[in-house]
């Protein structure tokens, strides 16, 4: 009866977050001001984020803790910790689904192939979505400035000198990228998985490394034209970017889609891989 009742509030909830949000053709995160609250109903937009296939999954070293915040509460972050001690860790980013079993399997697989430690932090306060309508109200519901105050505590969690690398996919792509402006001189990598670009000119100054963007070239809520002056941008910042293209749909690397490109996926991975262990050092 209680999940029941639950479900209706989050689906009454889900209607009449949709009823007040815009219009414009925009998913995932558009962090003009960081904020969630961007995302629309549209046609097809649900046919790019299909409820994600069921997954028994159980943590093979990873373990979820709790860290202290500044707004004295606490965080959360699964953490894959790796057998050396080498000063090397990967902040990593959940989608709109929230911090899954998904993401923590890549998370342990991260861990394990670059012999690093990852960090994958919930954006949620302990929330998961399986529907696509009650990750909606996640992530249009998701305060930016609690956003920022857990990825500054988790920073505080690592420590000051440790060298960091970001990763994330559609909606933690775009945080992917704040989490690399948060990290300062501590951060060496940034890998954006289709996630919305940075539109602030002044706050890429302050970025530290470069980014690695992969590119769905179907996505149809992140215009092109985005992704082109993204790069402008940042170049124009004295950053630099590399994008990876695939021709494929948004949310192809996620391998819950029922719609996940397996080819493409494989391909961007050790794109990944490559690009995180010469930022890095490893």
């Amino acid at each position: 009866m209680k999940k029941t009742l639950f479900s209706a509030l989050i689906l009454a909830n889900a209607f009449a977050f949709a009823q007040k949000s815009s219009k414009s053709p925009v998913c995932c995160a558009k962090p003009i001001d960081g904020s969630m609250a961007m995302w629309v109903q549209k046609e097809g937009f649900h046919a790019a984020h299909l409820n994600p296939e069921p997954l028994e999954y159980k943590a093979q070293s990873g373990e979820m803790i709790s860290f202290k915040t500044q707004d004295n509460t606490n965080g959360n972050v699964f953490v894959a910790k790796s057998p050396a001690a080498n000063g090397k860790a990967i902040i990593m980013v959940h989608e709109w689904w929230g911090l899954n079993d998904y993401i923590k399997r890549e998370a342990e697989t991260l861990s394990s192939e670059l012999g690093v430690d990852v960090y994958a932090v919930d954006l949620y306060d302990g929330k998961v979505a399986t529907e696509a309508s009650v990750a909606g109200v996640l992530m249009g519901g998701m305060d930016p400035k609690r956003a920022t105050t857990i990825i500054k505590g988790l920073l505080t969690l690592i420590g000051a000198k440790a060298q960091i690398a970001t990763i994330g996919w559609c909606m933690g792509g775009s945080w992917s990228f704040q989490a690399a402006l948060l990290g300062g001189n501590q951060i060496k990598g940034c890998v954006m998985y289709y996630g919305f670009p940075e539109t602030d000119t002044k706050k890429m100054k302050a970025l530290n490394s470069d980014v690695l963007y992969i590119s769905a070239e179907k996505d149809s809520f992140i215009p092109a034209s985005a992704r082109v002056q993204f790069v402008k941008d940042l170049n124009l910042a004295g950053k630099k970017i590399t994008v990876k293209k695939y021709e494929a749909d948004h949310a192809f690397a996620n391998p819950s889609n029922p719609k996940f490109s397996k080819d493409f996926a494989d391909d961007a991975h050790k794109v990944v891989l490559d690009y995180l262990s010469k930022s890095l050092k490893l």
